[in-house]
This record gives structure tokens, sequence and C-alpha cells, in this order.
């Protein structure tokens, strides 16, 4: 029986991050798979929104620490729509210059901004605390639920081991309902979105930029626009991961964990479909776990087990698309009007 509770615990952590990272390919999927903008600076915003969330929501600088800035205790909500307002202006800002020339400097644009990021983050202590990361940062109703499991657990000695077990990571269980909550809301939004006037706009933009402007459509508002959203949904999805990792540091948004493996997903669920695009989240990450349970076998060092991992990645990417190029659920193709 505890091999079973340490297997639905793993199911949760597993559940949480896949659905963290079905939220950034959502926001992934608005700008590349309904509008044609080529991001690959995803890692970028992932982390903006992290720290955006864990400098508003998260507790005042330690004695210990480098960071003098932050630390406004403010609830998680605020942590979480600040990450989207943030990361929104910076897609503005990126967006201003380069939406009016060649995609390749979108794709340019967004690698620069990823890296100075980056470097912001590792080096300017007084915000970030540099290498070290960013501690001790709160989850959302931690303490009430964590308070109600334990008084329960305490008023009832005598229950079996798994289910005290299962109890007690109850505030798991409440934090995957609030990222699949998340998850979900967003989903609806972009569905309703794609499928109105101005998600008919960005898919003509993805499809021919010139002939939907010679019909008299502003293509750069609607690219930013796109771009924008993208960017706020992956400040919510960086958001979403600080609060439940409650440490984050410069390591946990390399472009590996922050970008590839999101293109990936998107690609091998179907880029344009938003159903697709949770479906190669959870797709991938299954893979990428089992991988990781199957190199424990393997007589490999660990760095060559990680390398194991990736090539499994990349051949099954291979996989999909020469099997089905379009993607595990492609968007349907649908004869519209723009108005």
């Amino acid at each position: 029986m505890e091999h079973f509770v340490g297997i639905i615990n793993y199911i949760i952590f597993f559940a949480v991050t896949a659905g963290t990272y079905g939220i950034l390919a959502l926001g992934l999927n608005i700008q590349w798979g309904n509008t044609g903008l080529f991001n690959i600076g995803i890692a970028g915003f992932y982390a903006l929104g992290a720290y955006t969330s864990a400098l508003i929501s998260g507790l005042p600088p330690s004695a210990w620490e480098g960071r003098t800035f932050g630390g406004f205790q403010l609830p998680f909500i605020f942590g979480l729509l600040g990450a989207a307002i943030v990361c929104g202006v910076v897609a503005l800002l990126i967006g201003m210059p380069t939406l009016r020339l060649r995609a390749d400097y979108l794709a340019i644009a967004t690698i620069g901004i990823a890296e100075t990021i980056r470097l912001v983050l590792n080096n300017e202590s007084w915000l970030t605390n540099g290498v070290w990361g960013f501690q001790q940062i709160p989850s959302p109703l931690y303490k009430t639920i964590h308070g109600a499991s334990s008084a329960y657990l305490h008023s009832h000695p005598n229950l079996p081991i798994w289910i005290h077990d299962l109890i007690a990571k109850s505030y798991d269980w409440f934090y995957l309902a609030l990222v699949l909550v998340v998850l979900f809301i967003l989903y609806l939004i972009m569905e309703r979105l794609v499928h109105s006037p101005w998600g008919r706009v960005i898919r003509a933009i993805r499809e021919d930029e010139d002939a939907t402007a010679m019909l008299g459509k502003n293509t750069f508002s609607f690219k930013i626009q796109a771009l924008i959203l993208g960017a706020m949904i992956m400040g919510i999805g960086g958001s979403m991961y600080a609060h439940y990792a409650r440490f984050i540091s410069p390591i946990s948004f390399k472009p590996l964990y922050g970008t590839f493996i999101i293109w990936v997903m998107l690609i091998l669920g179907g880029s344009g479909n938003n159903k697709g695009a949770i479906l190669g989240s959870f797709v991938v990450w299954g893979i990428w776990a089992g991988t990781d349970f199957l190199t424990k076998y393997l007589p490999f060092s660990a760095t060559q087990s990680a390398s194991l991992r990736v090539i499994l990645i990349a051949v099954s990417l291979e996989v999909i698309l020469l099997w089905r190029p379009q993607g595990l659920l492609p968007p349907k193709k649908q004869l519209f009007t723009l108005k």
C-alpha cells in the first residue's frame, strides 16, 4: 500500500508539471500555431513570470540574502496578474521594433531578451539573489490547508498509514486542482478567441500576411496583440511553477526545459490546436518522465542518461513528424471570411 501511495504522489507531481507546461504551450500556440510568430525565447518569459510573482507575493529578503528588493507578501492572485502584466509589457517592447520586419528578426529578438533575462537573474543579486535563487516562495492557501489536514490527522491518530500519507499530501491535491482550473480557463478563453473574428484574422496572417493586409487589416496590430497575449500566458505559467516549487533559480529556466521541450510539445500535439497543445504537454512530459525511469536501469552515468533522454525525445519527435507531420491533433481545416 505504501508503494501505491508513492505512485499517487508521483502522479500528482507529474500532472502539476505537465499542466504547467500545458499553460506555456497554449501561450506558444497563440503566437506560433495561430499567428506564425517565431518565438524561441520562451524561457525568458517563463522566468520573468516566475520571478515577478515571487517578488510580489514572496517574503521580505532574509539577512543572509543578497536581495534587497521585493517581498511584498501580496496575495497569490496579485503575483499571478503581475507576472502576466510584466511579460506583456516586455513582449510589447520587443514587438514594436521587430514585428514590422521579417520573422527572423523576432526570433533574434526573443533569443536576445531570453539571454538578457538570464544574465539579469544571474548577476543582479539585489533583485534576484543571483545564482542562489529565490527561496521560501509562499504557496496559495498553504497554511490553511496544511493546518486543517494536520489538525485532522492529530485528532485521528489511528488511521491506516496509507490514508495518513494521502491526507498529509492534501495540499498537493489542491494545487493540482488549481493548475488544472487555470489551464481549463485559459483553454476556454483561447478557444473563444481563436474562433472569434479576431482569431480568424490572426490565422489569415499566418497563412498569408500580404493578402490579409490587402483586405484592410492592420496586420502589425494583430501580430503584436498575439505576441503580448502569448507572453502573458507564459508569465502565468511561470507564476504557477514558482508557487509550486517554492524555490527558483536561473538554472530552473535553461533553454532545454524552458524553450526546446515546449516547442516539442506543441509540434507533437498539433500546432494551431489548443487541445493538441495540452495533449502534447502531457505526452512529451510522460515520455520525459518515463525515460527517467528507463535510464536508471541502464549502465550509464548521470550525464549519459540525461543525454539519452534528450535523444529519445528527439527521436520521438522525428517519428511523429514522419508518421503524422500535422501532430496528434491537427487543427481542423475551415473556410471563413474576414469581417
